[in-house]
């Protein structure tokens, strides 16, 4: 279903809910589980339930609020500095935006500018983003209702390409590590388990040749996630690290939308074991009914 014709839909739960069953079906060639569910099943029945717009999950799909919620529970250390924010679109300045930064709605998702040297910016594209209703197309719940604001943040750690850390986290505890690089080039990714043996499955992205290197500090990266994913049933916690710092990018409520596709496609079945192995099909339909 095209994005502009789910634009024009009602905005009401059950269009939403036959948004996301149409989308399912169509990318992955069947029916979400309700017995024995995968990974993106899971994912496809928080975001179709009404456990999306929990509260604390619409809390965090902001990007600003959710440096609040960082600082509650682990310390504003572990926050990405705020330059400042822009909360409407006559504010949009280029003399408050620094030559080496990140740009980014604070209300949307995929959307980002990276200035690493002062290049022009594409201000109509930032001032645009104050009319980009993300649940419009998406009909993800809990972006329906965010308001429209951008953020700008410094280049972390001096880098314009750094590593991202996604410490996939269920029932509080961390199960599974995602690494990606060259988000703005090559994009790669891979798999870890927790004690940093890299998994044979992709999603999404290649695996590529890349050999990532175990995080000095990875102990605390978990501590932090541990924490952090308190009262979430499944929740991605996206991090950076320089093997010192840790600090906290968001938190993904729906990862991939649970549109990702897996390769090779038994890949789903190994990381749903690793993430949900030990637990009945009955308390998964507990945590995320």
């Amino acid at each position: 279903m095209k994005r502009a014709l789910i634009g024009h839909l009602p905005a009401i739960a059950p269009v939403d809910h036959l948004v996301h069953l149409f989308g399912f079906v169509m990318q992955h060639r069947r029916l979400p589980r309700r017995r024995h569910p995968l990974f993106n099943d899971v994912i496809h029945r928080i975001k179709a339930s009404t456990e999306i717009v929990d509260p604390l999950r619409v809390y965090v799909t902001d990007k600003e609020f959710v440096k609040t919620f960082v600082r509650d529970r682990v310390g504003d250390q572990h926050n990405v500095p705020t330059h400042t924010v822009f909360r409407r679109v006559d504010d949009v300045d280029i003399d408050l935006i620094p030559d080496r930064c990140v740009i980014k709605p604070t209300h949307a998702s995929g959307q980002i500018i990276t200035r690493k040297h002062g290049e022009p910016v594409d201000m109509a594209r930032i001032r645009g983003w104050f009319a980009l209703n993300y649940y419009r197309t998406s009909r993800e719940r809990n972006y329906k209702n965010l308001q429209p604001k951008v953020i700008v943040e410094p280049l972390i750690f001096n880098d314009a390409e750094i590593t991202d850390y996604k410490v996939f986290c269920f029932q509080g505890r961390p199960r599974l590590i995602q690494v990606d690089y060259g988000r703005h080039s090559r994009h790669v990714r891979k798999f870890y388990d927790l004690d940093w043996r890299e998994q044979g499955f992709g999603l999404v992205y290649e695996r590529g040749s890349i050999d990532f290197e175990r995080p000095a500090n990875l102990d605390r990266m978990l501590q932090v996630a541990t924490r952090l994913s308190q009262g979430f049933s499944l929740v991605r916690v996206d991090m950076y690290s320089d093997g010192e710092s840790v600090l906290i990018g968001e938190m993904t409520n729906c990862p991939s939308g649970a549109m990702g596709v897996f390769s090779p496609p038994d890949g789903e079945r190994l990381a749903s074991a690793m993430i949900f192995g030990d637990l009945t099909d009955e308390m998964l339909h507990t945590q995320v009914a």
